[in-house]
């Protein structure tokens, strides 16, 4: 099984650089605004997209993320009309690889075999469901890969040597480090660090190894860029979003400009990262 995000990999293993990796939630504020922001974000240097999935108890998610999803199902965002604005943005782009990122409880209402059957036919290429864990792959992990998609997994600070070859015994794709415990967007990530968590993880996996959780800045995604095959950005974006909504709900200025400018920065930042030759 080969998908855009196996592609991509390679040809950035070429150019010696990392990728970026943005993050933003489906439906928020609403879904013709959220559909523009995707449509902005590759033009803006985005390589990967990762589409959020709205749940109304997302665990993992700071104030931000959790604001936006509320945003988007209050909005009438649902799992199919997510669906929908993969497969709308694809008749424009077929190269950006697309990540759906969320819960499992949505899937799992949606049905695990039509969900992965549209997700596949929309034109995803890989999920992150941050409440399955490795104990439960047949759930959904290995339909998953059966369907053509990748599964990847989170790995943390406290995911130890011992623990770390079952979290990646089903993942493909990429591995997501999160560079810190707590929820998204909770602190600064401690880049001094990164650079011994990722040759660690990649002790175990051939897989590229992308980090993120508190990546808001250039200079940010310069430093861990260094290191990691990826830069993930997420509540940085959400925040782009909202500080455009007034208080009475109404647009101060283009979302999807907002976010193609702080793309631009972030693109700007990674791509200034030269990984080192191997």
């Amino acid at each position: 099984m080969t998908t855009r995000i196996d592609t991509l990999f390679e040809k950035l293993a070429g150019e010696k650089r990392p990728a970026l990796v943005t993050y933003f939630m489906g439906g928020d504020p609403d879904y013709d605004t959220s559909l523009s922001i995707m449509k902005a974000l590759p033009g803006a240097g985005s390589d990967i997209i990762e589409l959020g999935m709205p749940f109304s108890d997302p665990m993992a998610d700071g104030p931000a993320i959790q604001a936006a999803g509320q945003r988007a199902l209050k909005g009438g965002q649902t799992l199919a009309k997510t669906l929908k604005m993969a497969r709308e943005f694809r008749t424009g782009n077929n190269e950006t690889p697309i990540v759906m990122m969320g819960y499992y409880n949505p899937i799992y209402i949606y049905g695990v075999e039509r969900f992965l059957g549209d997700a596949k036919s929309a034109g995803i290429d890989g999920l992150i469901v941050v409440d399955l864990p490795p104990e439960m792959d047949e759930e959904l992990c290995i339909p998953a890969l059966k369907a053509g998609l990748n599964f990847i997994r989170l790995a943390t600070p406290t995911t130890d040597d011992k623990r770390l070859p079952k979290v990646l015994s089903n993942t493909s794709g990429f591995v997501y480090y999160v560079s810190m415990t707590g929820i998204t967007g909770s602190a600064l990530p401690d880049t001094s660090r990164v650079a011994d968590a990722v040759k660690r993880i990649k002790g175990h996996t051939g897989l590229p190894v992308c980090v993120g959780f508190g990546v808001k800045t250039a200079h940010q995604a310069q430093a861990i860029g260094a290191s990691a095959d990826g830069v993930v950005v997420g509540t940085a974006i959400v925040n782009a979003v909202a500080n455009v909504i007034g208080p009475d709900g109404k647009m101060t200025a283009d979302p999807a400009e907002a976010v193609a400018t702080l793309v631009r920065g972030l693109a700007e930042g990674t791509r200034s990262a030269r990984l080192a030759s191997a």
